[in-house]
């Protein structure tokens, strides 16, 4: 119970900053509290305990996985700027490179998405969570 309670505190820093309405804050605040006992809670602490399992793993391949995962995501996200030059020499050029890298994307399942989405807030979550028991620096 002492992972949750870690939990609570940040979750409650970050209702502060993207609710601006006192009451909507309060009423957010109130419903994480009354999660805290509840199954849903504990589902949501067993999914990120096995995150937490997975990076501090001693081998290579399982605690690497999550963040090589992000850098390639990273990469594909970065790659907009050599676009930006192409495209300031030859646009018909760059327009096609587009064109067909939006209907690759496009081509790839929506599940590939949801992993994406959870894998980075899973990492995030378990990097968190390290940075306030002081495993992590």
């Amino acid at each position: 119970m002492a992972f949750i309670e870690s939990l609570i505190g940040p979750i409650a820093s970050i209702i502060d900053k993207i609710i601006p309405d006192k009451e909507a804050r309060a009423k957010a605040k109130l419903a994480l509290l009354e999660l805290e006992g509840t199954h849903e809670l504990k589902l949501v602490e067993a999914r990120l305990s096995a995150i937490v399992a997975e990076a501090n793993s001693a081998d290579p391949w399982t605690s690497r996985a999550r963040p090589s995962f992000l850098y390639v995501m990273y990469a594909l996200i970065l790659f907009a700027v050599p676009m930006g030059i192409i495209a300031a020499f030859d646009p018909m050029t760059a327009r096609a490179i587009g064109e067909g890298m939006t209907a690759y994307l496009g081509a790839l399942p929506d599940a590939l998405y949801a992993l994406f989405g959870t894998g980075y807030l899973g990492y995030t979550a378990a990097r968190q969570w390290g940075k306030v028991k002081g495993v992590d620096a």
